[in-house]
């Protein structure tokens, strides 16, 4: 195996790793809803340490040696930029030639945003403006800034901005400060998964602190009666995934006419899980005179018929920053058969820097499988998917984002929205489906100005 740009496995009979001047062999062994206030060749040398490979418990040689990410990821080889493209995947999905997944960190030296406003310049209760300085808000970022005055204003807005740019609070901040000025208002919030759902009833928890506004997180996984019985006591915001949602209109408990502010977050994600009808019913069942306001990552066709339907002269804020984050190190990794894959991703999480890794799988029994996987050898694996119970799938993010586990599988429920903080690696072990997922994925690392890394396993021909 080489550890390279573009990683091949080559065949188990070498198992000597090879340096400038001498062969050495390679070792053997180896939170509930609440109230509130196409590859390329080898390279010709391959790069090693010249120290014997690590070992991963096993009794044949561990194939490769080991390689830090930390000095700015696999050495490059002759990686064709006009590779063979990957193929269709099993449920569909485009085209997505592989030197997409390739890209060197690239230090830019951008001029800071300067915001128009301070938070202290919006009108906002005086409350609230005690909760904002509570969490040490100051500055705007771009769409806060841009977006809060005309939500404040009363009109429609398409936000378009990548993920982890501060979406939660442009459409937070504002519509906390209509209801608590008029407590008979009534929020809508939908968002395409349970996690960024809870993600953003706990913003919403902090930002109302002593408001004496409610709230209700409506998820699918959770007790429906719990929150049923938040509703029928009375809410100012309802913050929940389009299924339960149609699931409470159905049993008379929701009546969505009084809603006039209604908020779709990761509209584009929804429309991929196949939530549009619900969407759409969804909509139709709230207040004539409604605000809308729409954030997406994405601007689609689909995206587009649903603006028009559905948003009033809307204003159009785009911040989006380019199509991946420019401080991630992007590479493949090529493999030619199963066992050689596990073993190229033991390899990888054994190596220096990889301190916090999300991995990727398409299915959801993948994820399982490569969990079990990793367990035996030690490694501390958490998963989350569509079939986790909601209570276990909080408490593996919060293992995860607290670091008391390092290795985090999913599938694509945990690529939009999450916010979890100081994930240095995201591996694609298996290839996206389209190319906005990927970049969705990859998004997880990176953030708030740190460096990170992210790296695709693709088939080697």
């Amino acid at each position: 195996m080489t550890l390279s740009r573009g990683i091949d496995y080559h065949d188990k009979k070498k198992y000597m790793i090879k340096t400038r001047s001498f062969a050495r062999p390679a070792s053997s062994g180896v939170r509930a809803p609440s109230r509130f206030a196409g590859p390329a060749k080898s390279s010709s040398r391959p790069f090693t340490t010249g120290k014997p490979v690590r070992s991963f418990g096993t009794s044949k040689p561990a194939f490769g040696a080991r390689k830090s990410f930390g000095g700015g990821g696999f050495k490059k080889n002759s990686f064709s930029r006009n590779s063979r493209p990957a193929k269709r995947g099993r449920f569909g999905g485009e085209r997505i030639d592989y030197s997409r997944f390739i890209q060197k960190a690239v230090k830019v030296e951008e001029k800071p945003y300067i915001a128009k406003h301070t938070f202290a310049d919006f009108p906002f209760n005086e409350q609230l403006h005690k909760n904002i300085t509570r969490k040490g808000y100051t500055n705007p970022r771009p769409i806060q800034d841009q977006s809060i005055p005309s939500v404040i204003e009363g009109k429609d807005v398409f936000g378009l901005a990548n993920t982890g740019t501060g979406k939660t609070a442009a459409f937070l901040l504002p519509l906390i400060d209509k209801v608590m000025k008029d407590k008979t208002q009534k929020v809508l919030v939908l968002a395409p998964t349970r996690e960024l759902a809870m993600q953003i009833e706990e913003e919403l928890r902090s930002l109302a602190f002593g408001s004496g506004l409610y709230g209700v997180c409506v998820v699918g996984g959770m007790p429906i009666m719990k929150q049923i019985n938040e509703i029928t006591r009375g809410v100012s915001f309802v913050i929940g995934t389009p299924g339960r949602v149609m699931d409470l209109i159905k049993r008379k408990v929701l009546d969505l006419a009084p809603y006039k502010y209604v908020v779709l977050d990761e509209a584009d994600r929804m429309l991929d899980m196949g939530f549009r009808d619900d969407m759409v019913s969804i909509i139709s069942k709230t207040s004539p005179d409604k605000q809308t306001l729409f954030f997406s990552a994405t601007l689609s066709p689909e995206i587009k018929k649903l603006t028009a339907d559905f948003l009033k002269n809307p204003v159009f804020i785009s911040v989006v920053s380019g199509e991946t984050a420019k401080n991630i190190d992007q590479d493949v990794v090529k493999f030619k058969t199963k066992e050689s894959k596990i073993e190229l991703l033991h390899e990888v999480l054994k190596s220096e820097g990889t301190d916090k890794i999300l991995i990727f799988r398409e299915m959801k029994h993948a994820v399982d499988d490569l969990s079990k996987e990793l367990g035996k050898i030690g490694f501390k694996v958490g998963t989350i998917h569509g079939d986790k119970r909601s209570r276990d799938r909080i408490r593996t993010l919060d293992l995860f984002k607290t670091d008391k586990i390092n290795i985090l599988i999913a599938t694509d429920v945990a690529a939009r929205g999450l916010d979890i903080p100081d994930v240095t690696h995201v591996i694609n072990y298996d290839v996206p489906q389209t190319y906005d997922t990927y970049v969705h994925r990859i998004g997880r690392t990176g953030r708030a100005g740190k460096k990170g890394t992210a790296l695709t396993f693709v088939p080697a021909h």
